[in-house]
C-alpha cells in the first residue's frame, strides 16, 4: 500500500490537529491483528503497584515516583489522535480545578516537531512530556491511546480509562475525590 499524503491537519475543537497517516495505518492494522495489552472490562493491572517510570525530554525529567504520595492522573496521548485532542482542554480543566492531583500527560509515537509544534499552537498548560522510547507506555500495556490510568497516593493503580473522558465530570470528580 503507498500513501501519497503523510499528514492531514484540521482544527478540532480549537486544537490543531495533524493527523499521521502512515501511524493511523499502523494502528488499525495493530488493532486488526488483536494487539493491544488489557484492554477488558477489569485490566490486570488493577490493584497493582504502578510501573515507575522516568522520561527526560528536552531539558525535563518526569519520573512517575516523584509523586508518590499523591493521586495521578497518567494519560498517554498523541498529537494525531483525535480522542486525545477532544479530551485534552478537560484535563487541563481537572488540573486547575483539582490542584492536590497531579495530572501526568506522556506523548508516545510522535515525530518530535510534531509533538513541540502541538504543544506551541494549541498553548498545552499541563505537564507533558513526549516519550520517544515508549517505555513508560509499555510499561503500562498501553499502544494505542488515548488510555489514562489513575494512580492512589500509594502508588496502586486504581483506574483504567480507555478513549477520552471528560475528566470534569462530577462521576470523575468525585471519584478522585475519594480516593
Amino acid at each position: 500500500m503507498v500513501f501519497y499524503y503523510r499528514n492531514v491537519s484540521f482544527l478540532k475543537n480549537g486544537f490543531r490537529l495533524t493527523v499521521d497517516i502512515f501511524a493511523v495505518c499502523t494502528l488499525l492494522i495493530a488493532a486488526a491483528a488483536g494487539t493491544g495489552c488489557d484492554r477488558g472490562d477489569h485490566p490486570a493491572q488493577v490493584g497493582m503497584i504502578a510501573p515507575d517510570f522516568s522520561v527526560h525530554d528536552e531539558g525535563q525529567t518526569v519520573s512517575l515516583d516523584r509523586y508518590r504520595g499523591k493521586t495521578v492522573v497518567l494519560n498517554f496521548w498523541a498529537s494525531w489522535c483525535a480522542p486525545c485532542i477532544e479530551e485534552l482542554p478537560s484535563l487541563i480543566n481537572l488540573q486547575k480545578q483539582m490542584p492536590q492531583i497531579v495530572v501526568v500527560a506522556v506523548d508516545f509515537n510522535d515525530e518530535e516537531s510534531s509533538y513541540r509544534q502541538f504543544i506551541t499552537d494549541n498553548h498545552i498548560d499541563l505537564l507533558t512530556i513526549r516519550d520517544a522510547s515508549q517505555k513508560s507506555n509499555l510499561a503500562f500495556g498501553t499502544t494505542r491511546p488515548p488510555e489514562t490510568y489513575i494512580i492512589d497516593a500509594q502508588g496502586r493503580i486504581r483506574r483504567k480509562f480507555i478513549g477520552a473522558q471528560d475528566w470534569t465530570s462530577s462521576e470523575i470528580e468525585n471519584y478522585l475525590r475519594n480516593l
